[in-house]
């Protein structure tokens, strides 16, 4: 299934009435075809398949095809972008940080940067030279780099690099921003899961600085 093939299959499953619904769940942002998650799923998956195919034949990702489906008009696309990345994580080298970064900072919303952040967070951990990059998205001016950044461990577990992650919280305390106050609350509830101690004591030593939102999430399962 090629691009054109998988953009009929989308258009003829369009649906306006959840297109609407969407549209109004995701604040207006962008247009919607009305396809929903498992339809995308399902219509895509041929098309995924051969694109991690291709990753395997050339060891490489097609990053044409990603920013082709990342510049098209309905949000749908953007989330198959997403798709054929985790799909191919292994296949990304070093380099493709350039890339992960024009596509966290365009067409810019919660729920493209949060598809991405676990496939940042995977070629980040592969290559810990790319530590200082993440280290320049944590105080960005742009808040859906910092945003990433945050969130880049997520589900890391035993392996999170607890220095690394007080730095980037602690550029990110006493921001006013919903986003980034939900963000460093969800990066603390997660690993709290593994470590609950080491949260208790990072929220306490910077109760003062941390939001409320903050708080309220990291300490959700402490």
């Amino acid at each position: 299934m090629n691009l054109e093939e998988l953009k009929e299959q989308f258009s003829l499953n369009a649906n306006k009435e959840v297109a609407v619904q969407m549209e109004a769940y995701m604040r207006n942002q962008f247009p919607y075809l009305g396809v929903t998650s498992k339809q995308r799923k399902d219509l895509s998956k041929a098309f995924i398949k051969e694109f991690k195919q291709e990753a395997k034949r050339t060891d490489t990702i097609n990053w044409q095809v990603v920013h082709q489906l990342w510049s098209m008009k309905h949000r749908e696309f953007q989330y198959i972008a997403t798709d054929c990345l985790a799909a191919t994580k292994g296949f990304l080298k070093a380099d493709d940080f350039i890339h992960l970064q024009i596509l966290v900072t365009s067409r810019s919303w919660w729920d493209s940067v949060d598809n991405l952040v676990k496939t940042i967070g995977f070629l980040a951990l592969k290559n810990p030279s790319l530590e200082v990059r993440l280290l320049d998205w944590s105080k960005a001016d742009n808040l859906w780099l910092r945003r990433a950044a945050i969130l880049h461990q997520l589900g890391r577990k035993e392996s999170t690099d607890t220095v690394l992650m007080t730095t980037i919280l602690d550029q990110n305390l006493n921001d006013k921003e919903f986003f980034i106050n939900k963000a460093i609350g969800w990066a603390l509830r997660d690993y709290s899961k593994v470590n609950p101690t080491w949260v208790s004591n990072y929220i306490d030593s910077r109760k003062e600085k941390l939001s409320n939102l903050s708080i309220k999430e990291g300490s959700k399962y402490i």
